[in-house]
């Protein structure tokens, strides 16, 4: 639900590792509260953002499809809500 209360480890974990640097736009990081406390939240760069290096573990890059993030974002707002709904179907 987006809520970010829980993962399979629990309610929060620990940082994996910072070997993976948001150098560009399309990596795919934890979203956390602060050391050691990612939960089941994600998001995806749209811009190089290198100070959330050493503080959001990135685990991954967007390979194909980064139309379709660029579309998203442009729904969204500085309060974190959507312009409109947004839905992704047929994946």
């Amino acid at each position: 639900d987006g809520s970010g209360t829980g993962s399979t480890y629990g309610r929060t974990f620990k940082d994996e590792n910072f070997r993976i640097k948001h150098t560009s736009a399309g990596i795919v990081s934890m979203a956390n509260a602060g050391r050691d406390t990612n939960a089941a939240q994600f998001f995806i760069t749209l811009q190089p953002s290198a100070w959330l290096d050493m503080k959001n573990v990135a685990f991954g890059k967007v390979l194909e499809g980064m139309d379709v993030v660029q579309r998203i974002a442009q729904e969204g707002t500085r309060n974190g809500q959507t312009k409109a709904e947004v839905t992704i179907e047929d994946c």
